[in-house]
């Protein structure tokens, strides 16, 4: 059955196609939504960006008739659009705790005269589709269908892990070890079906006689065979060695140039940033196969603002790279450490690594917001808290990527102090689905936290 869906101005500034995304249906967009709209133009973030294509977007709907008796949204789907203003006379009707007239109760008041119109007969079932949770609660008090807009959001729960266990015979993993194990070599499983493996997955697999001897493997999907991980086992990063199965699958894919997109999930203390520094310090100081180490991250803060930060660029962004600064002191620090050198006895102060590695030209701090319209050639880049992009910010970055560059996202969904995206609707969880099984991607959802003993059992009671 064909619906009529009400748009809220957030749902729009989420997402400027979203005009486009209900198929056959009808599109009703209030009068208000589209003053807000035109306040968010000329705001110089993502917002005003996307305010300003959807008024294009409109702009182009319009020509194809008059918006207020509804167009024609896409010839092939059937689906309308129409703009609507709030009658005085519906605004009323609202309860009078709802008659202020604000931005949120004039859609409220639209919506609920969509649903008016639709027990005359004249229309068919009406939702209205907002992100704001306050306003599903009004809608909902009031008798009306309200939902979230959900088109780009993953459920978290069952995000691709990246990781996964077979059980097989010792002869097939020997065959492993000696030139490869094919896929439709696997035995099923005990209901018979076939084990779906995506490219790149990594895969430990568990000896049916002997289920304490295990062997890590990656599965080339271009091949279809499963092979022994071939760089993590070999490479020596100094102080820093895999301590899991997870971490042993991420540096693999870290230290392999022929995937140039790595994404690393974990909770807090996992090794996500460590792994993707080490690795890309290693491979353009040690391996020359990138020309530098680029690092962003988004400017977010944890709590309330601190204002205007002085300097240029680098010393603006130095308080959010503290983080990376502490990991590359960590990995550059040697055998006591950065934090021990130092102080007394006459020992050196600790070796400041961040500006060592700036000075050599294999270092390069990047603002994202100033990231558009770049190309990023030969480059090892990380952007560490991914979780705090929204999907276009993400696709803006990996659109910039150039030839021989490779890029690593790390994040926790868990911890987002981006108050425009959650759990399921940030860029990272939907770059991890977008990219599920293609060959020039990887994703390792780290599990186990390696920092310390009590950052461990913090993550997993606090």
């Amino acid at each position: 059955m064909r619906k009529t869906f009400v748009l809220d101005t957030n749902v729009l500034l989420h997402d400027p196609s979203a005009l486009t995304r209900f198929e056959d249906n009808h599109v009703v967009v209030p009068i208000e939504v589209v003053e807000e709209i035109d306040r968010f133009k000329r705001d110089p973030s993502e917002k005003g960006r996307n305010a300003r294509l959807v008024s294009r977007l409109l702009d182009e709907l319009r020509e194809k008739g008059n918006l207020a008796d509804g167009v024609t949204i896409d010839a092939a789907s059937g689906g309308t659009l129409k703009v609507v203003f709030c009658r005085s006379e519906t605004l009323a009707q609202l309860p009078p705790e709802l008659r202020a007239g604000n931005g949120d109760n004039n859609i409220l008041a639209v919506a609920l005269e969509q649903r008016l119109e639709q027990v005359m007969g004249t229309r068919p079932p009406v939702v209205l589709v907002t992100k704001d949770t306050n306003l599903r609660i009004k809608a909902d008090a009031v008798g009306l269908i309200a939902q979230d807009y959900t088109t780009d959001k993953v459920d978290i729960g069952d995000l691709y892990s990246g990781v996964c266990e077979l059980w097989v015979s010792a002869d097939q993993m020997d065959r492993v070890k000696t030139g490869g194990l094919r896929f439709d070599e696997l035995p099923p499983p005990a209901d018979g079906s076939r084990p779906l493996l995506q490219a790149n997955e990594g895969v430990t697999l568990v000896d049916q006689a002997q289920p304490n001897h295990t062997l890590l493997t990656r599965f080339q999907a271009s091949q279809g065979v499963l092979l022994p991980l071939q760089r993590a086992p070999k490479v020596r990063l100094g102080r820093i060695q895999p301590r899991n199965r997870e971490q042993s699958f991420a540096l693999d894919l870290l230290l392999d140039a022929s995937v140039p997109l790595v994404t690393l999930v974990g909770k807090a203390g996992t090794g996500k940033t460590l792994l993707a520094l080490a690795a890309g310090l290693h491979q353009v100081a040690d391996e020359r196969l990138y020309e530098r180490l680029l690092v962003t991250r988004p400017v977010i803060s944890l709590g309330k603002e601190m204002g205007f930060l002085p300097g240029d660029l680098d010393e603006k962004m130095a308080p959010w790279m503290q983080p990376i600064i502490d990991n590359l002191d960590f990995l550059l620090g040697g055998e006591e450490g950065g934090a021990q050198q130092g102080g007394r006895g006459g020992q050196r102060g600790p070796r400041n690594s961040w500006a060592d590695l700036k000075g050599m030209g294999l270092l390069e701090v990047e603002a994202i917001s100033y990231i558009r319209g770049r190309s990023i050639p030969r480059q090892f880049m990380v952007v560490d808290e991914s979780q705090n992009l929204t999907p276009h910010e993400v696709k803006t970055i990996v659109t910039r990527v150039g030839e021989g560059t490779k890029i690593v996202f790390t994040g926790d969904p868990y911890q987002i102090d981006n108050p425009y995206v959650d759990a399921e609707s940030n860029g990272l969880t939907w770059l991890v689905e977008r990219f599920k099984g293609q060959p020039l991607a990887g994703h390792v959802s780290l599990l186990r936290g390696e920092r310390s003993e009590l950052a461990e059992l913090a993550a997993n009671l606090l």
